[in-house]
């Protein structure tokens, strides 16, 4: 798992605070969604692609996205090392999911919202989303 982490940064005057992920490359994006938990505490996935690249940052408060190779994309087995990574809005950091993996999260603040970058047109997602079972693996 290629899994990568682009740190950024803040930069606080005073007319405000900038957060920034300068190193953050738009490259192959071709669509940028959100997601906002009902509650905080919720898992949410498994969803896996082949194909798709995937970013996440946290736009506002807290939330933990965490990663799995599947070994096997139609019986993938439970016992899986997950990687999880914490990311926050007061540490700009986008984390970057190449293709083979699948993701879950969960947020940590009432008020988490995550944004998410795909590779992946909107037209054929669904060509590439590979749906598991939520306790499939502990988030």
């Amino acid at each position: 798992m290629d899994v990568k982490l682009i740190p950024g940064g803040l930069h606080v005057d005073e007319r405000g605070i900038v957060a920034f992920v300068n190193d953050f490359d738009f490259n192959g994006v071709e669509r940028f969604y959100t997601i906002k938990a009902h509650k905080a505490g919720e898992p949410r996935g498994w969803i896996g692609h082949k194909r798709e690249h995937k970013w996440f940052m946290a736009l506002v408060g807290t939330l933990v996205v965490a990663v799995v190779a599947p070994d096997d994309w139609e019986n993938p087995s439970r016992d899986l090392p997950v990687q999880r990574y914490t990311l926050s809005a007061l540490k700009p950091t986008v984390l970057h999911v190449p293709p083979g993996c699948a993701t879950a999260s969960i947020m940590l603040t009432h008020d988490a919202l995550m944004g998410i970058f795909s590779s992946g047109k909107i037209e054929t997602a669904a060509e590439d989303d590979w749906r598991f079972d939520g306790n499939m693996w502990a988030v």
